[in-house]
């Protein structure tokens, strides 16, 4: 039995051909429970993307698919998320987040979130 992890995708889009619109569907597929946050509200299947830095939580997972210039204005908040882990998929890598999500206690990976749950090693 797979843990449910609840996930937060950050840079969520309506675009059926990025990545972050497919990790949701996939996160969602395989019964996570998931927060999509983007720049623009919309939907992706029955789930709404909110915008801002709403408060949530119990968030397991925060996933990355904003590049590292944009990532400095969530820094604080996804740290006030106490996630276990940011994932940093490829395009996102930043060392200098990678390394404050290190002394903060959580588990940074350089990893694809799509690969990570096609191999059941979410």
């Amino acid at each position: 039995m797979t843990t449910l992890k609840k996930t937060m995708v950050i840079g969520a889009s309506e675009n059926p051909e990025r990545y972050s619109y497919l990790a949701v569907q996939k996160l969602k597929k395989h019964g996570h429970p998931v927060i999509a946050l983007g720049k623009q509200s919309g939907k992706i299947g029955d789930e709404p993307i909110v915008t801002g830095k709403p408060i949530e939580t119990d968030v397991d997972t925060v996933t990355l698919y904003i590049n590292p210039a944009l990532q400095d204005q969530y820094i604080n908040y996804i740290l006030s998320l106490h996630p276990k882990r940011i994932i940093f998929n490829p395009g996102t890598e930043n060392n200098k987040f990678f390394r404050i999500a290190e002394a903060n206690g959580i588990k940074p990976f350089e990893a694809c979130t799509l690969v990570l749950l096609g191999t059941g090693q979410y």
